[in-house]
Protein backbone atom coordinates (compact mmCIF):
# COMPACT_ATOMS: atom_id res chain seq x y z
CA UNK A 1 0.00 0.00 0.00
CA UNK A 2 1.61 3.55 -1.05
CA UNK A 3 0.85 6.28 1.39
CA UNK A 4 -1.52 7.93 -0.33
CA UNK A 5 -3.37 5.02 -0.16
CA UNK A 6 -2.63 4.75 3.54
CA UNK A 7 -3.80 8.58 4.07
CA UNK A 8 -7.05 7.93 2.49
CA UNK A 9 -7.51 5.07 4.24
CA UNK A 10 -6.98 6.56 7.41
CA UNK A 11 -9.77 10.01 6.10
CA UNK A 12 -12.32 7.30 5.75
CA UNK A 13 -15.22 7.91 8.00
CA UNK A 14 -18.33 5.55 7.16
CA UNK A 15 -17.85 2.58 4.93
CA UNK A 16 -20.61 0.56 3.26
CA UNK A 17 -19.15 -2.51 2.07
CA UNK A 18 -21.70 -5.18 -0.35
CA UNK A 19 -24.60 -4.05 2.29
CA UNK A 20 -27.68 -6.23 1.24
CA UNK A 21 -31.19 -5.60 2.88
CA UNK A 22 -34.56 -7.23 2.51
CA UNK A 23 -37.95 -6.91 3.40
CA UNK A 24 -39.99 -9.74 3.32
CA UNK A 25 -39.66 -11.04 -0.74
CA UNK A 26 -37.91 -7.18 -1.83
CA UNK A 27 -34.65 -6.84 -1.73
CA UNK A 28 -34.29 -2.97 -0.72
CA UNK A 29 -30.81 -2.78 -1.02
CA UNK A 30 -28.37 -4.68 -3.25
CA UNK A 31 -24.90 -5.30 -2.16
CA UNK A 32 -24.17 -1.28 -1.61
CA UNK A 33 -20.83 0.02 -1.26
CA UNK A 34 -19.76 3.52 -0.24
CA UNK A 35 -16.99 5.17 1.66
CA UNK A 36 -17.47 9.21 3.55
CA UNK A 37 -14.42 10.68 3.99
CA UNK A 38 -13.54 12.84 7.28
CA UNK A 39 -14.95 16.29 6.74
CA UNK A 40 -17.16 16.09 3.51
CA UNK A 41 -20.19 16.21 2.52
CA UNK A 42 -21.15 13.45 0.95
CA UNK A 43 -24.78 13.31 -1.13
CA UNK A 44 -27.30 10.70 -0.88
CA UNK A 45 -29.57 10.44 -4.36
CA UNK A 46 -31.85 8.81 -6.04
CA UNK A 47 -35.92 8.63 -7.25
CA UNK A 48 -38.82 7.81 -4.33
CA UNK A 49 -38.10 4.08 -3.08
CA UNK A 50 -34.56 3.91 -4.37
CA UNK A 51 -33.41 3.08 -1.27
CA UNK A 52 -31.59 5.87 0.34
CA UNK A 53 -33.59 5.97 3.72
CA UNK A 54 -33.35 2.26 4.50
CA UNK A 55 -29.60 2.64 3.88
CA UNK A 56 -29.41 4.90 6.34
CA UNK A 57 -31.37 3.33 8.75
CA UNK A 58 -29.05 0.39 8.26
CA UNK A 59 -25.98 2.96 9.27
CA UNK A 60 -28.00 3.65 12.13
CA UNK A 61 -29.04 0.22 13.70
CA UNK A 62 -32.56 1.01 12.92
CA UNK A 63 -32.86 -1.58 10.17
CA UNK A 64 -29.12 -3.41 10.27
CA UNK A 65 -28.03 -5.02 7.14
CA UNK A 66 -28.33 -8.86 6.59
CA UNK A 67 -25.65 -9.21 4.55
CA UNK A 68 -22.69 -7.36 4.43
CA UNK A 69 -20.45 -4.79 6.43
CA UNK A 70 -21.03 -1.06 7.65
CA UNK A 71 -17.65 0.47 9.58
CA UNK A 72 -17.56 3.85 11.44
CA UNK A 73 -13.92 4.61 12.00
CA UNK A 74 -12.61 1.52 11.21
CA UNK A 75 -15.19 -0.31 13.54
CA UNK A 76 -17.91 -2.53 12.45
CA UNK A 77 -21.17 -1.52 14.02
CA UNK A 78 -23.76 -4.00 12.51
CA UNK A 79 -26.33 -5.51 14.83
CA UNK A 80 -25.53 -2.55 17.25
CA UNK A 81 -28.82 -0.66 18.63
CA UNK A 82 -29.42 3.00 17.72
CA UNK A 83 -28.63 4.24 20.84
CA UNK A 84 -24.91 2.69 21.08
CA UNK A 85 -24.42 3.91 17.42
CA UNK A 86 -25.57 7.52 18.80
CA UNK A 87 -22.89 7.18 21.49
CA UNK A 88 -20.41 6.24 18.66
CA UNK A 89 -20.71 9.68 17.65
CA UNK A 90 -23.11 9.20 14.40
CA UNK A 91 -26.45 11.26 14.71
CA UNK A 92 -28.93 12.07 12.09
CA UNK A 93 -32.11 14.34 11.14
CA UNK A 94 -35.28 12.77 9.74
CA UNK A 95 -37.44 13.09 6.49
CA UNK A 96 -40.11 14.25 8.56
CA UNK A 97 -39.65 16.67 11.48
CA UNK A 98 -39.49 14.61 14.74
CA UNK A 99 -39.96 17.25 17.52
CA UNK A 100 -40.95 16.92 21.15
CA UNK A 101 -44.37 18.70 20.52
CA UNK A 102 -45.62 20.78 23.45
CA UNK A 103 -41.59 21.51 24.59
CA UNK A 104 -40.03 24.59 24.04
CA UNK A 105 -37.59 24.52 20.99
CA UNK A 106 -34.85 25.10 23.93
CA UNK A 107 -36.07 22.14 25.48
CA UNK A 108 -35.71 20.06 22.39
CA UNK A 109 -32.41 21.15 21.64
CA UNK A 110 -31.44 19.99 24.86
CA UNK A 111 -32.51 16.76 24.41
CA UNK A 112 -30.25 16.65 21.78
CA UNK A 113 -27.65 15.82 25.06
CA UNK A 114 -29.11 13.11 26.36
CA UNK A 115 -25.96 10.95 25.31
CA UNK A 116 -23.51 12.71 27.76
CA UNK A 117 -26.51 12.55 30.59
CA UNK A 118 -25.58 10.14 33.42
CA UNK A 119 -28.59 10.59 35.99
CA UNK A 120 -28.30 9.12 39.09
CA UNK A 121 -30.24 9.21 42.64
CA UNK A 122 -26.86 10.76 44.51
CA UNK A 123 -26.90 13.04 41.60
CA UNK A 124 -30.73 14.05 41.88
CA UNK A 125 -30.16 13.98 46.14
CA UNK A 126 -27.17 16.94 46.01
CA UNK A 127 -28.00 18.56 43.09
CA UNK A 128 -26.66 21.67 44.06
CA UNK A 129 -23.05 20.44 44.74
CA UNK A 130 -22.86 17.65 41.96
CA UNK A 131 -25.65 17.39 38.60
CA UNK A 132 -25.98 21.18 38.70
CA UNK A 133 -22.34 21.43 37.30
CA UNK A 134 -23.32 19.58 34.39
CA UNK A 135 -26.48 20.87 33.93
CA UNK A 136 -24.73 24.16 33.28
CA UNK A 137 -21.56 23.08 31.01
CA UNK A 138 -24.58 21.25 28.70
CA UNK A 139 -27.07 24.17 28.78
CA UNK A 140 -23.66 26.11 27.79
CA UNK A 141 -22.99 24.13 24.62
CA UNK A 142 -26.94 24.20 23.56
CA UNK A 143 -26.63 27.92 23.86
CA UNK A 144 -23.16 28.11 21.54
CA UNK A 145 -25.65 25.77 18.78
CA UNK A 146 -28.44 28.40 19.26
CA UNK A 147 -26.31 31.24 18.53
CA UNK A 148 -24.74 29.09 15.43
CA UNK A 149 -28.32 28.37 14.12
CA UNK A 150 -29.13 31.51 14.97
CA UNK A 151 -32.59 30.57 16.76
CA UNK A 152 -32.45 33.03 19.83
CA UNK A 153 -35.85 34.73 18.55
CA UNK A 154 -37.35 31.65 19.32
CA UNK A 155 -35.38 29.72 21.85
CA UNK A 156 -38.42 30.03 24.25
CA UNK A 157 -41.49 29.42 22.27
CA UNK A 158 -43.28 26.56 21.61
CA UNK A 159 -41.92 24.06 18.50
CA UNK A 160 -45.74 23.69 17.53
CA UNK A 161 -46.02 27.73 16.77
CA UNK A 162 -43.05 27.82 14.85
CA UNK A 163 -42.63 27.74 11.15
CA UNK A 164 -41.61 24.48 8.85
CA UNK A 165 -38.57 25.75 7.96
CA UNK A 166 -37.32 26.86 11.91
CA UNK A 167 -38.91 23.30 12.60
CA UNK A 168 -36.52 21.82 10.46
CA UNK A 169 -33.40 24.56 11.70
CA UNK A 170 -34.48 23.16 15.47
CA UNK A 171 -33.82 19.41 14.40
CA UNK A 172 -30.60 20.42 13.43
CA UNK A 173 -29.59 22.43 16.43
CA UNK A 174 -30.84 18.95 18.46
CA UNK A 175 -28.47 16.72 16.25
CA UNK A 176 -25.61 18.99 16.23
CA UNK A 177 -25.94 19.29 20.18
CA UNK A 178 -25.07 15.47 20.18
CA UNK A 179 -21.79 16.76 19.09
CA UNK A 180 -21.19 14.14 16.31
CA UNK A 181 -18.43 13.04 14.40
CA UNK A 182 -20.94 12.25 11.71
CA UNK A 183 -24.45 13.18 11.10
CA UNK A 184 -26.97 12.38 8.46
CA UNK A 185 -29.23 14.77 7.23
CA UNK A 186 -32.64 13.34 5.70
CA UNK A 187 -34.51 15.72 3.27
CA UNK A 188 -33.50 18.88 5.60
CA UNK A 189 -34.75 20.95 2.77
CA UNK A 190 -38.13 19.21 2.12
CA UNK A 191 -41.18 21.34 2.15
CA UNK A 192 -39.22 24.89 2.31
CA UNK A 193 -39.41 27.57 0.20
CA UNK A 194 -36.21 28.97 -1.62
CA UNK A 195 -35.50 31.25 0.95
CA UNK A 196 -35.74 28.63 3.57
CA UNK A 197 -33.75 26.18 1.76
CA UNK A 198 -30.80 29.22 1.26
CA UNK A 199 -30.69 29.39 4.80
CA UNK A 200 -30.18 25.95 5.89
CA UNK A 201 -27.49 25.44 3.14
CA UNK A 202 -25.63 28.15 5.07
CA UNK A 203 -26.44 26.90 8.64
CA UNK A 204 -25.24 23.34 7.19
CA UNK A 205 -22.11 24.65 5.66
CA UNK A 206 -21.51 26.59 9.11
CA UNK A 207 -22.14 23.28 11.22
CA UNK A 208 -19.57 21.89 9.15
CA UNK A 209 -16.78 24.32 9.44
CA UNK A 210 -17.79 25.58 12.99
CA UNK A 211 -17.34 21.66 14.75
CA UNK A 212 -15.61 19.95 11.21
CA UNK A 213 -18.37 16.93 11.59
CA UNK A 214 -18.55 15.27 8.52
CA UNK A 215 -22.03 14.57 6.96
CA UNK A 216 -24.17 12.35 4.76
CA UNK A 217 -27.03 14.42 2.72
CA UNK A 218 -29.89 13.04 1.01
CA UNK A 219 -31.95 14.98 -0.96
CA UNK A 220 -34.20 15.71 -4.02
CA UNK A 221 -33.29 19.30 -4.63
CA UNK A 222 -30.69 18.88 -7.54
CA UNK A 223 -29.46 22.66 -7.14
CA UNK A 224 -28.59 22.30 -3.06
CA UNK A 225 -26.65 18.94 -3.80
CA UNK A 226 -24.37 20.44 -6.44
CA UNK A 227 -23.68 23.58 -4.74
CA UNK A 228 -22.60 21.56 -1.27
CA UNK A 229 -21.62 18.06 -2.08
CA UNK A 230 -18.54 17.18 -2.58
CA UNK A 231 -19.10 13.30 -3.83
CA UNK A 232 -22.29 12.06 -4.84
CA UNK A 233 -23.81 8.15 -4.86
CA UNK A 234 -27.12 7.30 -6.66
CA UNK A 235 -28.76 4.85 -5.83
CA UNK A 236 -32.11 3.32 -7.78
CA UNK A 237 -34.33 0.54 -7.17
CA UNK A 238 -31.78 -0.40 -4.27
CA UNK A 239 -28.80 -0.63 -6.59
CA UNK A 240 -25.64 2.04 -7.16
CA UNK A 241 -26.19 3.23 -10.20
CA UNK A 242 -23.42 6.20 -9.95
CA UNK A 243 -20.92 7.64 -7.91
CA UNK A 244 -18.19 10.33 -8.17
CA UNK A 245 -17.78 14.05 -8.09
CA UNK A 246 -21.43 15.52 -7.91
CA UNK A 247 -21.66 16.95 -11.23
CA UNK A 248 -20.33 14.07 -12.90
CA UNK A 249 -22.51 11.28 -10.67
CA UNK A 250 -26.38 12.99 -11.01
CA UNK A 251 -25.20 14.10 -14.77
CA UNK A 252 -24.59 9.77 -15.93
CA UNK A 253 -26.43 9.10 -18.24
CA UNK A 254 -28.32 6.03 -15.70
CA UNK A 255 -29.12 8.77 -13.56
CA UNK A 256 -31.01 10.57 -16.21
CA UNK A 257 -32.95 7.56 -17.49
CA UNK A 258 -33.54 6.55 -13.70
CA UNK A 259 -35.50 10.06 -13.03
CA UNK A 260 -36.75 11.25 -16.63
CA UNK A 261 -37.18 7.84 -18.64
CA UNK A 262 -35.14 7.16 -22.04
CA UNK A 263 -35.45 9.96 -24.57
CA UNK A 264 -37.97 7.77 -26.41
CA UNK A 265 -40.32 6.86 -23.55
CA UNK A 266 -40.69 10.42 -22.89
CA UNK A 267 -41.75 10.96 -26.10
Amino acid sequence: MTQTQHDADQDIVLECDQVNRWFGGLQALKGISLSVRKGEIFGLVGPNGSGKTTLVNAITGFYPPQQGQIRFLGEPINGLKPHCIAQKGIARTFQNVALFRGLSVLDNILLGRHIFMRPSIMASLFYWWWAQKEEVAHRVKVEEIIDLLQLESVRDEPVDVIPLGMQKRVELARALCAEPRFLVLDEPMAGMNQEEKEYMVRFILDAREAMGTTMLLIEHHMDVVTAICNRAVVLNNGEKIAEGPTREAINDPAVVTAYIGKVKDAA
